[in-house]
């Protein structure tokens, strides 16, 4: 079945159903093995700003590669959450190894956790890329916000993070951008990222489909806010032997939505901090980078 045609089946099986966050995390587990396309690579590279002829991965890379998976795993009768409307919240990303374009990829995507939050309920997604031994190369946490009635209650976890595609309140006056660099996002950008990245919910395709979710406009793929974000990092990195092999760990949390066509100023405020923010100063993206430790 085309991707888009098992997208609407599963929105219209769960069009009636509640997320119940006290239940427990699916058991399914997905495998596949993967190896770059090279074509793919090159196409990825470009539209998300990474240097071309690396000779490693960009960082978000492998969530690209294990993206069918994830498809299948929210489109599985046993899933928990509505998959239309779904909206991405926050990643983690630990990379133990740099991986190579060549390499052959075991992939694994698991429901690992669900969470009351305030606007409803988040699953928690582990993507895992190891080497064809066994050895845990990369691994993710994704957090997916399904939006529904709550009801109040003292165990409802605290607001970690507002979405990268929820409508907001009307927000506090915001500070003004840090210096930064200015990046014009063309209207047309979710329709170019969801044909690298095979990720085609309607809200980031055009107006037309995303005003049914509540948004007036198509919206940026979060996942392309955080790999343009990281490819400006990976600019200003030296690859030395040292840094190669040193395991790293990146967050980033997805703060507001960003409308197309936009501009947007990517600034950081540390050397290992990154931000995203409107003209007005506006804050849709968050990110900070650091060690972590060995492979679990």
């Amino acid at each position: 079945m085309p991707p888009a045609l098992a997208v609407l089946r599963a929105a219209l099986r769960r069009t009636h159903s509640r997320p119940d966050p006290s239940a427990p995390p699916p058991p399914t587990r997905l495998t596949t093995t993967r190896t770059t396309d090279p074509d793919h690579l090159a196409a990825y590279r470009r539209l998300c700003g990474f240097p071309a002829g690396h000779a490693t991965l960009p960082l978000p890379y492998p969530h690209v590669l294990a993206f069918p998976l994830s498809m299948r795993l929210m489109t599985a009768r046993d899933f928990p959450l509505p998959l239309l409307g779904l909206v991405h919240t926050s990643i983690e990303i630990d990379q133990y190894k740099l991986i190579r374009p060549t390499e052959e990829l075991h992939l694994s995507v698991r429901t690992t956790a669900l969470t009351p939050h305030r606007r409803g309920t988040e699953a928690t997604l582990l993507t895992e890329a190891a080497s064809t031994d066994g050895e845990l190369l990369w691994q993710s946490r994704s957090t997916y916000l399904a939006r529904h009635k709550t009801r109040p209650t003292s165990t409802a976890s605290a607001p970690r993070t507002e979405p990268e595609s929820a409508p907001e309140p009307e927000p506090a006056p915001a500070p003004a951008p840090a210096p930064g660099e200015n990046w014009q996002l063309p209207a047309g950008l979710g329709r170019r990222y969801a044909s690298v990245s095979g990720d085609r919910n309607p809200i980031h395709l055009h107006a037309l489909t995303a005003r049914p979710f509540g948004f007036p406009r198509a919206i940026a793929h979060g996942m392309w806010t955080a790999a343009r974000c990281l490819a400006e990092q990976e600019r200003g990195e030296t690859r030395t032997p040292t840094h190669t092999h040193a395991p790293t760990h990146t967050r980033i949390e997805f703060k507001a939505p960003v409308p197309l066509p936009t501009t947007v100023t990517y600034s950081t405020p540390t050397p290992h901090t990154f931000e995203l923010r409107s003209p007005q100063g506006k804050l849709h993206l968050t990110g900070a980078t650091g060690p972590t430790d060995a492979p679990p």
